[in-house]
């Protein structure tokens, strides 16, 4: 066979003027994905990456092979109660999708104790509602938008999308006799809310793929005579659907990036008129929920008209002394339940009839309390737990009126666990824990962190987690991963896939660089805009940290990011390409100029919030075009880069990453850069689970080799 050499791209030179600045873009025409051209590119590169990795099959094969035997393949989840029935998902040991079941609730037995469901065989009563893997049959690509069951337990409503674009298609099936309706809802967004048995509120996407509108069906009609129940025309706000677990209200929430607005409707009501809750004020988030106490009915509102890491208050649905109809007092007249604190970002509240949950971050931590109003109001009391870097959960009974409540708990290095927790008593009862096979021991391991200094003095946290018995007087291959934007936070989670990486004596670092959630609002707000450089600042002086503390060494660092993060890899190469032995960035964000200065592109109006606007404004076109991955790239040497993305991606589309490589190959004096393409797939990459594991365990093999040299 003959060898292939590095594909080089052809130059077609477009330029881009803007603001009285030219850029002449060589690689632009791979934006015609329908292109001969574009489409041989891609697969030239695939050969070319699939060649150059060929070293590794052994290594990824035995990562596949270990990942698959310490997951239990034919698992279930725990059941979660609605109604009269308790609902739960089934995996089959070689079927790639999982299997939506039922079973009544069974006369005489406590309702709020889930009842144990038998690894093999079926339990009495098990209704199959829906096998993915039926309806995956003969797709390259499968996912499901929306499976919900009606008020009643009769109808099963679900969407599945096969190209990976973000479509929905929507049919009804009838739990009683096993078949269709003749609905068909196409071009749909993700979700579908019942309201009884004979209505369903859904959203629709622009040509941008914005959810810009909500409809509502009637079962049993055509979808061309579904009404058009709210547009927001407005391009900067999303705008979407939902029920509560009172069941009283729909709420429809319109919000941008910084500014939000709640409309709501008595669900008795579903053809009636939303009405707005507090009308959107620039800069001003909120979300609502709703709660009994004490008698009285009341809205629970998180919002941050108070300051940037919000406020808990509450206000009565029906104000005393106000006249009927009449507008609910401003925000900031509210009273407060949980008073704005510069150390805690409070994250939202979750309401039950007898208990309020409220989950916030302190010290980069996520952390839940609970407030027990069976008999008024009261305390929140946190949760406790051992460990010093740990991730909760609260949640997962849909029931309004459980006196119980899931807690989830996982760590680092303690396997997913989930509990059912009394809020009468405090006691805890574990349902499961995530089983690993062939066995597993925490005590194996270690997790901690670590505070690092960027350049402006602000102290950056690192979480560190490594075997216990690693040699820490020398140093390790080290994985260093980052995010940071959008204020996504980078909580702590188990990872059988992270055992494979540090059983061959590597560290897993992940640096929390602002941009992110974790250490509250405001260092989200320091991490975008006109101050996103701190975002690749951040990540350059941990992995200078990581090397300085003797943790590791260049030749040893390999960064990964993906997506946003795919833009702090980028950034990171060009800015500081001798730190690191090699950088993996999936579905990379590293065009983001040419995307934001796109109105007509998914998300892009948007997310000028996010990235500022350069379309308009000449400052933040400079500054962007300052770090700009693919517009910095320099003809000097570079980590070896691997990049993958998929054609189908409709939020960080392929031709970011595929211009990237060809002009880092064409310009760079030294580095090698792959490109790897799933031809059928959306932005997260392939769909089945053992398509993922097989594609993660390529990617981890690549790490580790370049990391540590193994083959194995």
């Amino acid at each position: 066979m003959t060898e292939l050499t590095p594909p080089i791209a052809a130059k077609h030179p477009i330029a881009r003027d803007f603001h009285g600045r030219t850029f002449v873009d060589d690689y632009e025409w791979m934006r015609n994905k329908e292109s001969a051209e574009t489409l041989d590119y891609l697969r030239a590169e695939n050969a070319y990456t699939e060649q150059e990795t060929a070293h590794l099959k052994e290594l990824t094969e035995n990562i596949f092979q270990e990942v698959k035997s310490r997951v239990k393949e034919t698992d279930m989840s725990v059941p979660s109660r609605r109604g009269q029935y308790w609902y739960y998902g089934r995996s089959v040991e070689g079927k790639n999708y999982g299997i939506s079941c039922r079973v009544p609730v069974a006369e005489g037995a406590d309702p709020w104790t889930a009842p144990v469901i038998p690894e093999e065989g079926a339990p009495e009563g098990e209704e199959i509602l829906l096998d993915a893997n039926e309806l995956a049959e003969g797709t390259e690509f499968f996912a499901m938008g929306a499976s919900t069951v009606s008020d009643s337990g009769n109808l099963l409503a679900y969407s599945v999308d096969t190209a990976g674009d973000e479509r929905f298609s929507l049919v009804i099936k009838d739990l009683r006799t096993g078949e269709l309706l003749s609905d068909r809802l196409e071009g749909i967004f993700y979700g579908a809310t019942w309201v009884g048995d004979d209505y369903i509120f859904y959203t629709t996407v622009d040509d941008a793929w914005r959810p810009d509108t909500v409809w509502r069906h009637k079962v049993g009609t055509e979808q061309s005579e579904d009404v058009q129940v709210m547009h927001e025309a407005d391009e900067h706000f999303n705008i979407g659907v939902g029920s509560i677990r009172s069941e009283k209200y729909l709420f429809i929430v319109i919000g941008s990036k910084l500014t939000s607005e709640t409309w709501v409707l008595d669900r008795e009501n579903p053809e009636g008129e939303f009405r707005v809750l507090w009308e959107r004020e620039a800069g001003v988030d909120y979300d609502v929920d709703y709660a009994e106490v004490a008698g009285e009915e009341y809205w629970i509102v998180t919002h941050n008209a108070d300051g940037p890491n919000f406020t808990l208050a509450r206000v009565p649905l029906v104000v005393p002394g106000a006249e009927a109809g009449s507008a609910l007092p401003p925000l900031r007249e509210l009273e407060v339940m949980i008073p704005h604190r510069n150390d805690v970002r409070l994250e939202g509240a979750d309401t039950y009839r007898d208990q309020i949950v409220v989950g916030y971050r302190r010290g980069g931590i996520g952390r839940a309390a609970i407030m027990d109003v069976r008999h008024g109001w009261s305390e929140f009391k946190e949760l406790h737990f051992g460990e010093e870097l740990y991730t909760v959960g609260v949640g997962g009974n849909p029931e309004w009126d459980a006196p119980v409540l899931r807690v989830s708990y996982t760590s680092f290095i303690q396997p997913s666990q989930l509990f059912d927790y009394r809020v009468e008593t405090g006691e805890y009862t574990l349902l499961k824990e995530q089983e690993v096979p062939g066995g597993y021991n925490p005590d194996d391991y270690v997790a901690y962190r670590m505070w690092s200094d960027a350049p402006d003095g602000t102290k950056i946290p690192v979480s560190i987690v490594h075997r216990a018995d690693l040699e820490s007087t020398k140093t390790n291959p080290t994985l260093l991963y980052g995010y940071g934007s959008y204020e996504t936070s980078l909580d702590p989670y188990f990872s059988v896939f992270r055992l494979s990486l540090m059983d061959r004596g590597m560290i897993y670092a992940i640096a929390h660089v602002r941009g992110g959630g974790e250490m509250g609002r405001p260092w989200y707000d320091e991490g975008k805009l006109l101050s996103k450089k701190n975002t690749f600042t951040d990540f350059i002086a941990v992995a200078d940290d990581l090397i300085a503390r003797g943790v590791t060494t260049s030749s040893q660092l390999v960064a990964e990011g993906g997506s946003a993060g795919g833009l702090l890899m980028g950034a990171v190469a060009n800015m500081a390409p001798d730190r690191f032995a090699a950088i993996q960035a999936s579905v990379p964000f590293v065009d983001p100029l040419t995307s934001i200065l796109k109105p007509e592109l998914p998300l892009t109006v948007i997310e000028w919030e996010e990235w500022g606007d350069p379309y308009h404004d000449p400052e933040v076109y400079d500054y962007m075009k300052s770090y700009a991955p693919y517009e910095n790239v320099e003809a000097k040497d570079y980590p070896d880069i691997l990049a993958i993305t998929s054609l189908n991606d409709t939020r960080v589309l392929y031709v970011e990453p595929a211009k990237w490589i060809a002009k880092l190959r064409a310009t760079a004096t030294g580095g090698e850069f792959l490109l790897k393409t799933e031809m059928v797939a959306g932005h997260g990459g392939v769909s089945g689970r053992y398509d993922k594991w097989r594609q993660n365990a390529f990617e981890y093999a690549w790490t580790i080799n370049k990391a540590t040299g193994l083959l194995a």
